[in-house]
């Protein structure tokens, strides 16, 4: 008889020991009985004959984790604070007898590729001796055409690639290109799709047709065969973070499986975010593909004003299109002033404060300092402060009641739901049956259409106040990537409403300028990349239960010199699901201290997220 550990999958159960007539591979998929049900594990490894009793593994799966994703997932389940069972169920697992073993190479014919330029044709080059590159493109430079010439590369070569996009409302367009190209060996993963649609794609993956796989967060974890390349593209997105355990990100465990797996590794974006811009070797594309005139306007206000209305109607009647943005709503409105556009900030930490109007205190969510609400401008005096939003709805009636005709694509989470509703929505506007994009976050994300010649961009100086240390950079990430959809083909012009105009005229047109003066600001506030944040959530029925946890773990950190507490106390978000939030905040010059400090506290009773993106 042979004992062995297993881990559930995708539970939060620590491991258990049951025994199997004959031996198992470590990293196959068993059933096993557990109290009334059978459920699903992994084999972790064979042990010793315990000294308690042991129930019987009660099938062996033809489906099991081979070496390199067993590696990794224990890498994830470490880093992230997660159970192995919860890391290794990020996986798609192997299948036994399907014609291919993890290893084998395929050899692929040639594939015709698009004809690059001078510049791209370089960019391509330098990228071939790279093993880890970030390719700073701005937006329109034709990176597409370099990431297609890298992946008919790696088919020449016999080997796989695996494209990550952080949205799935990026993966109809490319669809297209990428199938122009490459055919049925080409396949989108991501989370909308039908069990049945995964399960087709899969029997290509197993049988080696399928080669190439493009799509969000959970492509990256696909059972391809060789791989030779991994591109994140808009790397700079927070989606590449999971906001449930385990808490990884897509982008860091990207770099790892490279590394693991022998495969290169690229990142690219034209806003990239800090962290990478530090850490990895460089390749610059500076020229758009085709070179257009724009005109940048900056006005003021926080509505759909008269200047904008009137901007729209004239792109209208001209018969063009156009793009709005409105940032999405936040669980919090921040102060700031109609007259110099600034948010109150924190006196202590450079972030906005929140207004809780119930409360009526404003509070700064990362040091939890609070003071009264206030009346007046603390930069110019101007009085009162303003702290209204327009969400895309009420935008969308404003818009249609002003300009007759006008036929509005609502492009936001709540509307687009379904891949298919995703694709109806943008072949509508390619085929001109819609005249104005009109949508929150996921308009930045990398779309490309020709006719777009006015861009509408809304909302900044609430992104600006937010209670973050990045909250400058996602300003001026998002204001370079909607302005960067519009004029791809023909001259535009970019309206910005904002109330600091001096802070994105002063970068206009050179990302890397804002970039420099940035990392100085983080340098100074000691913030990632020149330090590790790690965040502690405790949530519990019981409010007293949680602030009890919160003050016990804090006495505990407090042992660990190298780990500073920066702030701890109810999350800005107080009650969610009827549960009371708390959180600390943690910051460490290196992250081996931090881990050593986290390993120490960590408990069933806390979440611990890792280089945190979000702090509500």
């Amino acid at each position: 008889m042979y004992f062995y550990q297993v881990s559930l999958l995708g539970s939060s159960a620590p491991s258990l020991t049951y025994h199997y007539l004959r031996q198992i591979t470590i990293g196959s998929i068993v059933s096993v009985p557990l109290q009334t049900r059978v459920k699903e594990a992994v084999i972790v490894k064979e042990v010793d004959r315990p000294s308690f009793e042991t129930a019987a593994i009660e099938a062996v799966s033809e489906k099991f984790y081979p070496p390199a994703q067993i590696d990794i997932a224990k890498f994830i389940s470490e880093y992230y604070f997660s159970t192995f069972g919860e890391a290794i169920s990020l996986f798609v697992p192997y299948r036994r007898h399907s014609g291919l073993d993890p290893e084998s190479t395929v050899q692929d014919g040639e594939v015709v590729v698009p004809q690059l330029t001078e510049v791209q044709q370089s960019a391509y080059d330098k990228l071939l001796h790279k093993e880890r590159a970030l390719l700073f493109g701005v937006t329109g430079a034709g990176k597409t055409e370099i990431f297609i010439s890298l992946m008919a590369k790696m088919l020449e070569e016999g080997k796989s690639t695996i494209f990550l996009m952080p949205e799935i409302s990026l993966t109809p367009q490319m669809e297209k290109r990428l199938k122009k190209y490459f055919g049925e060996r080409v396949a989108m993963w991501h989370s909308k799709l039908t069990k049945k649609k995964k399960e087709s794609i899969l029997d290509g993956i197993y049988s080696g047709e399928i080669r190439i796989v493009a799509g969000a967060r959970s492509a990256l974890f696909v059972p391809l065969k060789n791989l030779g390349l991994i591109i994140v593209d808009e790397e700079h997105d927070d989606s590449y973070k999971a906001m449930t355990r385990p808490r990884y990100h897509a982008r860091d465990v990207a770099v790892l499986m490279g590394q693991k797996l022998g495969a290169k590794v690229l990142l690219a974006s034209a806003t990239p975010s800090m962290t990478s811009y530090t850490k990895y070797d460089m390749v610059k594309l500076d020229q758009p593909f085709i070179q257009t005139s724009k005109r940048y306007s900056f006005i003021s206000g926080d509505t759909i004003s008269t200047p904008i209305l009137k901007a729209l109607s004239q792109n209208y009647r001209r018969g063009e299109q156009s793009l709005l943005f409105l940032p999405t709503r936040g669980n919090f409105k921040y102060l700031y002033c109609e007259n110099c556009g600034k948010t109150h900030l924190c006196p202590y930490c450079s972030v906005g404060m929140a207004l809780h109007r119930n409360h009526k205190h404003m509070k700064c969510h990362y040091c939890n300092y609070t003071e009264a609400i206030r009346e007046s401008c603390s930069y110019c005096g101007h009085a009162p402060l303003r702290s209204e939003r327009m969400g895309t709805q009420e935008a969308i009636e404003v818009i249609e009641e002003e300009i007759e005709g006008i036929r509005v694509e609502k492009f936001d989470k709540d509307s687009i739901t379904t891949a298919n509703k995703l694709k109806q929505a943008l072949q509508r506007f390619e085929k001109k049956e819609s005249d104005l994009l009109l949508g929150t976050q996921m308009l930045s994300k990398g779309h490309d259409y020709a006719d777009i010649t006015l861009s509408v961009i809304m909302g900044l100086d609430h992104i600006l106040g937010l209670a973050d240390y990045r909250a400058r950079e996602r300003a001026m990430s998002l204001f370079f990537q909607i302005a960067g959809r519009s004029g791809r083909a023909k001259a535009a012009e970019v309206i910005v409403q904002t109330g600091d105009p001096d802070f994105f005229k002063s970068c206009l047109g050179d990302y890397e300028s804002f970039i420099k003066e940035e990392l100085s600001f983080l340098e100074m506030m000691e913030y990632p990349p020149f330090a590790s944040l790690a965040r502690i959530l405790i949530a519990h029925k019981d409010e007293n239960k949680a602030a009890k946890i919160t003050l016990d773990t804090v006495a505990r950190l407090k042992s660990f010199e190298a780990v500073e507490i920066v702030g701890q106390g109810k999350a800005p978000v107080e009650k969610i699901a009827n549960k009371y939030r708390f959180n600390i905040l943690l910051r460490a010059k290196s992250r081996v201290p931090l881990l050593k400090a986290l390993h120490a506290v960590d408990c069933r009773e806390i979440e611990i997220d890792m280089d945190p993106v979000e702090f509500s």
